[in-house]
């Protein structure tokens, strides 16, 4: 098969023609694809703000201000591997849990045709469905960019399935081993003192916004490496650890956070892990102001894929 590239933004301006992640193609033809990139627009977890649904669409828009070749390497991953727009999973917005089987079942035939998926969200409750295939065989490490942990047990009586419970599920089903897990960004109210305390039990590895500025970015790089390893990892990111100042557009802001320019340094040290999958969700453009956070959701889409094929 010829080189899968984007559109040339000198030939065809990036406002014009069809919205793809990246400008690249569409090809649903698993086996042409070394990466794909896949739109799930679900938000059948939130429980506050909506509209994550909308993300995929606003942040496909988005990525057409994305050039080809990273600003730092000069390399870019459309040379190296096949790599191309998928369209959208499948989903239903008035029944959660045919949703989740339907990206489970969707995300199963990417597995199948060893291609890696880089997931444009959507809430951060469609991380489970994908996890339950990409590890259906064995427990995976996780590195998560987040400002919340996600690892509740129920919200609203007993309810186990919304944005803020997928990976104590995963854990709860062998998906992630939790001492290989780490979770950078948490920061801001909890709910509770004990919050958190379940997760540090199974053995996660925390590190909190005002750790990060203790301890630097030099360590705390060295803290994931040494957790994670070269354990095959999925890479989940949550546009809220971004401060709401540059990603207004999410569900659950938290003041505090990290800026884009260290979000995009804290990416590049990576670069050595063993990325099988990854995603980026929680964008709600409703809430957006003049397309920001979709615009920072495509830069941080294109880092992530660049760390994962190695040419950032």
């Amino acid at each position: 098969m010829t080189q899968i590239k984007p559109l040339e933004s000198m030939k065809t301006p990036r406002f014009a023609d069809i919205a793809t992640f990246f400008r690249l193609p569409i090809i649903k033809d698993l086996n042409k694809l070394d990466y794909c990139i896949c739109g799930i627009p679900w938000d059948g977890g939130t429980t506050n703000r909506p509209g994550a649904r909308h993300g995929p669409r606003e942040i496909r828009n988005a990525s057409s201000m994305i050039r080809t070749y990273h600003p730092k390497s000069l390399k870019s991953p459309y040379d190296k591997f096949k790599i191309a727009d998928i369209g959208d999973c499948p989903v239903n917005p008035a029944d959660l849990e045919d949703s989740m089987n339907k990206i489970t079942g969707f995300y199963e035939k990417i597995v199948n045709s060893k291609t890696i998926p880089l997931s444009i969200g959507g809430d951060h409750l469609i991380s489970l469905p994908i996890l339950r295939s990409i590890a259906k065989n064995k427990p995976i490490a996780m590195f998560q960019f987040d400002s919340h942990s996600d690892t509740y047990d129920t919200y609203f009586g007993g309810f186990k399935y919304t944005h803020g419970t997928p990976f104590r599920r995963a854990i709860e089903e062998n998906l992630i081993d939790p001492k290989k897990y780490v979770i950078l960004g948490i920061r801001g109210g909890l709910y509770d003192p004990n919050d958190l305390t379940w997760a540090k039990e199974q053995g996660v590895t925390i590190i909190t916004t005002d750790e990060y500025y203790k301890i630097g970015f030099n360590e705390t790089l060295k803290i994931i490496k040494d957790v994670i390893g070269d354990t095959p990892t999925y890479f989940t990111f949550d546009i809220d650890g971004i401060d709401p100042t540059f990603a207004p557009g999410t569900g659950t802001p938290e003041v505090g956070g990290f800026n884009v320019r260290e979000t995009q340094m804290i990416i590049r040290g990576l670069s050595n892990m063993n990325f099988i999958g990854a995603d980026v969700v929680e964008v709600s453009p409703p809430f957006d102001l003049n397309n920001m956070t979709s615009l920072v959701a495509a830069t941080i889409a294109f880092e992530i894929l660049c760390t994962m094929t190695k040419t950032n």
